[in-house]
């Protein structure tokens, strides 16, 4: 939004944020104000002719469908990742210069967290299409990985805050159907950003193959996820007598998981979230017999088989998870989501 600035020697617009990324770049893109700087004639004739829609039939011509467009939402390090490879790199323009997240085979080393001890220690980590995996290796010279994660079930999300560190990305994926998180970094922002869009590229073509029939704008939504909301809340277990507990949840599509710390490798417990055709509902407050919740703004959330209690700090923070479950309880379900609400109701 108020694309206030401008970079004169590419002849496009952009905002107060991305003007800053376009600074460091002096050699490729030389920046303006809109209404505080002076122009002369020919910068401004220069923009007239050209513009943000020239620019990106020019700089994204032969962008692949499976590469990541972040927006203004998006972190800092996609933003400026996006505007090197677009216009300093021209990785849109020549092909060639894609090759290390589009030829289907990657290998390098990342910092990954450790599962108990907190620690980053530098794992080398396989991803290949052929193998429908990412795997990392504990050592350099092991011969067996010390985790497969299929690419079916893959998913990345950049989490600078979470992670603390700005080039931090989160990768889930299933294990006995429930959702494992690895935490990793690299400290050159594009080799990172490469990872994400290489496992965006593997997993592009994996669906392509699942569904012959399906085009790029139906597949790509399902390369990654955000999650869509992420925060403490307290809950009670499933007979409602034992007191409230603060947890760090997460709203992955229909998965609501809760952890003890927003680092865990594991969540200690997942909630399926159905549609409203199949009797599930959100509920503002908690039953009127609740005890044992220190934070105020109850929520319940009603599902076929029982009521799930939580307890939110602030009457912002209620009102934002109601409207995210909401949002996906509206959703109808797809054929094989039943298939995941069944394994749930089937958990020991």
């Amino acid at each position: 939004p108020d694309p206030d600035w401008a970079s004169h020697s590419l002849g496009i617009f952009i905002c107060l944020n991305c003007s800053g990324i376009h600074r460091n770049i002096p050699q490729v893109s030389k920046v303006k104000s809109v209404r505080l700087d002076d122009w002369d004639d020919a910068q401004v004739e220069f923009m007239a002719s050209n513009g943000n829609n020239v620019a990106k039939a020019k700089y994204e011509s032969k962008m692949p469908p499976f590469y990541y467009k972040p927006t203004y939402l998006d972190c800092q390090l996609l933003q400026e990742q996006w505007i090197r490879a677009k216009y300093e790199r021209k990785e849109f323009i020549h092909s060639e210069k894609q090759e290390p997240y589009s030829a289907g085979y990657r290998e390098g080393f990342l910092w990954k967290r450790g599962r108990d001890n907190g620690q980053f220690l530098s794992r080398k980590f396989v991803l290949s299409e052929r193998e429908g995996a990412l795997k990392y290796f504990n050592k350099n010279d092991a011969k067996e990985p010390k985790a497969i994660m299929k690419i079916e079930h893959l998913n990345a999300t950049f989490q600078p805050a979470k992670i603390g560190n700005p080039h931090g990305l989160q990768i889930t994926y299933l294990k006995d159907n429930s959702t494992r998180n690895i935490f990793v970094y690299h400290e050159d922002g594009k080799e990172i950003v490469d990872w994400f869009n290489a496992i965006r590229a593997a997993r592009f073509h994996y669906l392509q193959v699942a569904f012959p029939g399906a085009s790029d704008a139906d597949l790509v939504p399902k390369l990654s996820r955000n999650y869509l909301k992420e925060g403490y809340m307290e809950k009670t277990g499933p007979k409602q007598t034992e007191g409230f507990k603060k947890r760090w949840f997460t709203m992955d599509d229909r998965r609501l998981m809760y952890f003890k710390d927003p680092l865990d490798a594991f969540a200690r417990g997942e909630v399926f979230i159905g549609s409203k055709e199949n009797s599930y509902k959100v509920l503002e407050g908690l039953p009127p017999s609740t005890q044992g919740n220190h934070w105020q703004h109850g929520i319940t959330i009603v599902t076929p088989d029982r009521k799930f209690l939580f307890a939110c700090e602030t009457e912002d923070d209620q009102l934002e998870w109601i409207t995210t479950f909401q949002k996906v309880i509206s959703r109808p379900m797809l054929p094989q989501e039943y298939a995941v609400e069944a394994h749930f109701k089937h958990k020991p």
